[in-house]
């Protein structure tokens, strides 16, 4: 009897933007943080996979704001369909640092009424390569394609498209009556031959535009593990292709699958510019989170190019340091420019950020220039920074701008009296920055001290998410290390 050879595991080639963390900015020397908003949670679900297998995820898997990002803080929304941001400001002192605050700020966007949402335009665009076999891959993103056609109305319309060796139409435009044809395509699916990413793409948008409806939410929703190798792969060449037919009005969301040779790097750079978002789908409980419960925010936008600026007061805040958005950053002058791409935003989500400031006394951690005076207090002294938010209504045209300044009337003197959204919220960027190794967390601060800050601030928990996270970062204490280059 010949001897039975065991199977050589796959080589581990997941590729992720290389992100360091945001410096300590003197707020004398720059005074002004400007970035593009990302309500992208595809970070958080894959590092769940990571500690799930009982492995700290590689570092820069670890986007901050996307695991911030990825809960519901409750924030009152705003009224008006016009105004379609409400922003919600807090200063409380920092868990992690010893005479620092964090800043927190919350934008909800308003939700559209079920009855004014647009007609669905799609186009399900499947990768079905040989590197899709497997049960987390082809066959959830079939289960999750199927969670999705479940909430389709009679309006709305769907076409699929898989790739593999070459790209083909599998379903022409089908309304969302037609349920039924729409599965029988699915399931006719199966993995298999190289990835032509590139040529997959294009057949999408072409079909997509061959049945724009002004009228609709034209967009293609790309599955896949991101392993392009066949025809136009190369992430600037895609990057050029994507942005040009986002100005066409046809939009792209990324969802990813598997793992081994997940290319999270490629995922990010279609999703950005594409207008879209980027999310990552481990189990079937997060496929129904992100198309049953949050549909709306994933589907029906309500603005576009949202961009923040925030302007700190020297004679108030001496240091700053946004918590996440590495790779969303802007030039201060972009905040002005419509031309400049920047993220989109869906009925009824909300956006986080978090800066950790040193007030004006406390010590610091750049030392002053030499040659530059100290700031004086002048105008406006009450004021620790002024908050701006620009955005441009969904398919482009002039922005708008939403402006407060946030004062002292906004700080909390003791952590345990904030709010539970930014308890919340501090204990989940803790929880990133200590996964990521950021320098910023004292060593003080550590898995148990963020498990106590986020029982702290648990409070309703009608899915169990918050729960989970308390799970993941009880995994995270007694996680396996990867070594470096994987």
């Amino acid at each position: 009897m010949s001897p039975v050879l065991e199977q050589a595991p796959l080589a581990d080639t997941e590729r992720y933007p290389e992100a360091t963390a945001n410096p300590v900015k003197r707020t004398a020397e720059e005074p002004v943080s400007t970035f593009s908003i990302d309500v992208d949670t595809a970070s958080y679900a894959n590092i769940r996979r990571f500690l799930n297998d009982g492995e700290r995820p590689p570092t820069d898997a670890v986007r901050v704001e996307e695991l911030i990002n990825y809960f519901d803080y409750g924030y009152a929304p705003p009224n008006r369909r016009d105004t379609p941001f409400a922003t919600h400001v807090a200063v409380v002192p920092s868990p992690w640092s010893d005479q620092r605050e964090i800043l927190h700020i919350g934008l909800q966007g308003y939700e559209l009424p079920a009855a004014s949402r647009p007609p669905l335009n799609l186009v399900f665009l499947i990768d079905t390569s040989g590197s899709m076999e497997g049960a987390d891959r082809l066959p959830l993103a079939r289960k999750a394609m199927n969670v999705l056609i479940d909430q389709l109305r009679p309006q709305d319309r769907v076409a699929m498209v898989a790739y593999a060796g070459s790209a083909g139409a599998v379903l022409a435009p089908t309304d969302g009556r037609q349920k039924l044809m729409m599965r029988c395509a699915l399931g006719a699916l199966s993995a298999g031959g190289s990835t032509a990413g590139g040529q997959g793409l294009a057949l999408a948008y072409e079909l997509a535009q061959q049945n724009f409806d002004p009228e609709a939410i034209n967009r293609v929703i790309l599955m896949t593990d991101g392993d392009f190798n066949v025809g136009l792969s190369d992430p600037a060449r895609m990057e050029d292709f994507v942005t040009e037919k986002r100005r066409s009005g046809v939009y792209l969301s990324v969802y990813g699958f598997g793992r081994g040779n997940y290319n999270d790097q490629m995922m990010q750079t279609l999703a950005q510019n594409g207008n879209g978002t980027a999310a990552y789908i481990d189990t079937l409980a997060e496929a129904r989170r992100l198309f049953l419960r949050d549909l709306p925010a994933a589907m029906f936008p309500i603005a576009q190019d949202v961009k923040i600026q925030v302007e700190f007061n020297p004679a108030r805040v001496s240091e700053y340091r946004l918590i996440g958005y590495e790779t969303r950053l802007l030039n201060r002058e972009d905040f002005n420019n419509d031309q400049v791409d920047a993220g989109e935003v869906g009925s009824g989500a909300s956006v986080t950020a978090l800066y950790e400031i040193t007030p004006v006394g406390a010590p610091g951690s750049v030392d002053p220039l030499r040659y530059q005076a100290e700031p004086r207090a002048q105008g406006q002294v009450s004021e620790l920074a002024f908050l701006k938010v620009r955005h441009q209504p969904p398919g482009g045209g002039t922005s708008d701008l939403i402006t407060r300044a946030i004062s002292q009337g906004d700080r909390t003197a003791r952590l345990a009296a904030a709010p539970e959204a930014t308890r919340w919220a501090l204990a989940v960027a803790a929880f990133g920055q200590k996964l990521r190794g950021d320098p910023w967390v004292s060593d003080r601060f550590g898995w148990d001290e963020i498990e106590t800050l986020a029982q702290g601030a648990r409070g309703r928990d009608p899915d169990g998410e918050r729960a989970e996270f308390v799970t993941l970062v009880r995994s995270a204490a007694d996680a396996h290390v990867r070594p470096q280059g994987h």
